[in-house]
């Protein structure tokens, strides 16, 4: 199984990233990509730059993937609305199983990565996993992650074929 994180925090290197890889580590991927969207800057302005045709077609490849934002004015950052721009919709992530997961500073915001990310995976073709919200401060020892995936991944795993 492929699996591929998309880490939408304009700042590379970080605990979204450290969040992301643990999440993506419970579905025991063969493989796995980092995509750190920091890091192809100006070309997810436009169209057709090559570092982001790369990007997008990494997605499409995986089986599994996670996207991770931190939360910014109650949604997703900017960084991330502009990658998930370059997928067609209702069909550019098909045959994905996308796994939305939202980092705050605040319990107030659980909700955010429910109602906001994973809706659109859900309208770029993917399978929406449920999503998973995290304490930015306290996701490496409050057990979340390790909670979400004892739950869900054997569900989730299953429909991988």
């Amino acid at each position: 199984m492929q699996g591929v994180l998309v880490v939408g925090n304009p700042k590379a290197g970080s605990r979204t990233r450290e969040a992301g890889e643990r999440l993506l580590a419970a579905f025991e991927p063969d493989a796995t990509t980092v995509i750190e969207l920091a890091e192809l800057g100006p070309g997810l302005l436009g169209w057709g730059d090559a570092s982001v045709q790369a990007a997008v077609a990494a997605v499409q490849a995986a089986d599994v993937a996670v996207f991770a934002s931190p939360t910014f004015k109650a949604s997703y950052t900017g960084l991330l609305k502009l990658f998930l721009d370059q997928f067609a919709g209702g069909t550019g992530l098909q045959g994905v199983l996308g796994v939305p997961l939202m980092l705050s500073a605040a319990p107030e915001h659980a909700l955010v990565a429910e109602y906001t990310l994973r809706p659109v995976l859900a309208e770029l073709g993917a399978t929406p996993a449920p999503a998973l919200h995290l304490i930015d401060t306290t996701f490496q020892e409050d057990g979340r992650i390790e909670a979400w995936a004892e739950r869900w991944v054997p569900v989730l795993r299953g429909g991988l074929g």
